[in-house]
């Protein structure tokens, strides 16, 4: 994912906004505020990455996933009922 997408720059700035005002306010030189700024967009770029590894949705081609399903062979044919028992 690259760091320099609309929605990590977005979440960036967001983040950077306390920074910049403390500049603006005189509490932060130029210098700190230089230095602080590419974490911003460092941490933006994790909350996002964070955010889309939440939101999306699981596969079903895991290992998990496999070992459920029937075999390439058996394919053809219908699943067996589970329902159904032998009547003798």
């Amino acid at each position: 994912m690259s760091p320099l997408r609309w929605d990590v720059l977005l979440v960036a700035f967001v983040l950077a906004l306390p920074v910049l005002a403390l500049g603006l306010r005189g509490d932060l030189s130029s210098e700190e505020v230089t230095l602080r700024l590419p974490w911003c967009l460092l941490a933006g770029w994790g909350v996002v990455a964070l955010l889309r590894a939440a939101g999306t949705p699981r596969t079903t081609n895991g290992p998990a996933a496999k070992k459920h399903q029937r075999p390439a062979e058996l394919a053809d044919t219908p699943a067996p009922d589970s329902d159904r028992s032998p009547t003798a």
